[in-house]
């Protein structure tokens, strides 16, 4: 069952590459990008995830955090991060939980569908991206957020 809405978003815990532990509500007080992505190292998920990159400052000027997630483990992940000079964090999710959580587990596949959510500062599903296209979808969640920064 896929979250909606003005819900409260599914809530995890991560371990940073750092070795910290650190979980969604950590970020209370600031905008989180939840993105999920199929596959380290894949054309379309690269593409993605540099855009991401190259639209990063603005996310930061929103007051916004970006996190990826999806079924790789955190030493694909760690490679992939470093391969494209990835300055925000992915989410290892090798059991599907996290991705499960927000309904968007494809369990034939075994794979997180790509999908985006945005959490507003306290917590609750402000925005939800189902048709993402990979290399413009940076831009598209910039302006939901600005859009909804000036209400």
């Amino acid at each position: 069952m896929q979250p909606t809405i003005g819900q409260e978003a599914p809530t995890f815990s991560f371990k940073t590459p750092e070795g910290d532990t650190k979980s969604l509500a950590d970020f209370r007080g600031k905008t989180v990008v939840v993105y999920f992505y199929p596959k380290d190292e894949t054309p379309g998920c690269i593409k993605e995830a540099c855009s991401f990159r190259d639209h990063l400052t603005e996310f930061e000027k929103r007051d916004a955090v970006v996190l990826g997630v999806s079924a790789d483990d955190a030493s694909s992940h760690e490679a992939f991060r470093k391969h494209y000079n990835l300055p925000f964090t992915l989410v290892p999710d090798s059991q599907g939980t996290i991705a499960r959580s927000y309904g968007v587990f494809d369990e034939r596949r075994g794979l997180a569908m790509r999908r985006t959510f945005v959490v507003d500062p306290e917590g609750r599903l402000e925005k939800i991206f189902r048709d993402v296209d990979a290399e413009a979808h940076a831009g598209e969640v910039l302006d939901a957020i600005g859009a909804t920064a000036k209400r």
